[in-house]
């Protein structure tokens, strides 16, 4: 499996998180259309602006990434963001609760004035999207650690596309159908969201290793920046 093919199904499964997290933004914004095909629209154009800002995230992370690569830093970092991706896992399966809170809300309160401006002014759709795309995210950072072990930016930001991609079914039934996934579900789904990144961080952890398995763990490159398949 590619790394564009994982950074997909992340944000498929992590989309349901999304959903809990974003869905009460993304249901405020109002659409002015009588048509169903021009609100349905309304909400697809949202939703691609959550994916512009995602893939920006995602070049931007690259060129961190590739600067990692060019000093042959590859292994360290694989193996350094299986581990944080790991340690977040067993953090949530073992409720560990950081006390984050005053911090996380100072990094939402700029963001959140944004966006309350945009409501007001009806900046549209896409604008909002592209600012929801930019606010603090957990499963965002997840797929960001993801994102700067390819190696270049637009490996990097081809992998945040795939993720956002991945994320953008559930979020368009969700943002059209309020309740589309109900609470029940929704609760059953995050409780193996942890063991889906714990898997995750497994398999960064072993390509780190360079143990020389197939897919699992490849053998260490020679040459300085390679994209990862």
């Amino acid at each position: 499996m590619s790394t564009t093919e994982i950074a997909f199904f992340i944000g498929l499964f992590g989309s349901v998180h999304c959903v809990g997290m974003c869905g009460p933004l993304a249901f405020s914004i109002p659409s002015f259309h009588a048509r169903w095909w021009r609100v349905i629209l309304d909400k697809v154009i949202y939703n691609i602006g959550r994916l512009l800002s995602y893939t920006l995230l995602g070049f931007l992370i690259g060129l961190l990434g590739r600067q990692l690569w060019l000093l042959g830093l590859q292994q360290g970092v694989s193996i350094i963001s299986g581990l944080l991706i790991m340690g977040a896992g067993f953090s949530r399966i073992l409720k560990i609760r950081f006390s984050l809170n005053r911090r996380l809300q100072a990094l939402l309160q700029p963001m959140n004035k944004l966006i309350t401006c945009a409501l007001q002014h009806q900046a549209g759709h896409l604008i909002v999207g592209i600012l929801n795309g930019f606010l603090p995210c957990g499963f965002v950072y997840v797929a960001l650690v993801g994102a700067v072990n390819t190696g270049t930016p637009a490996a990097s930001a081809a992998y945040m596309f795939w993720f956002g991609a991945g994320t953008f079914p559930l979020m368009l039934a969700a943002t059209i159908s309020t309740g589309f996934v109900g609470p029940v579900l929704r609760h059953r789904i995050n409780k193996g969201i942890p063991y889906l990144m714990v898997c995750l961080g497994i398999w960064f952890t072993m390509r780190g290793l360079a143990l020389d398995i197939p897919y699992l763990s490849p053998a260490k490159q020679d040459s300085g920046v390679t994209v990862c398949q």
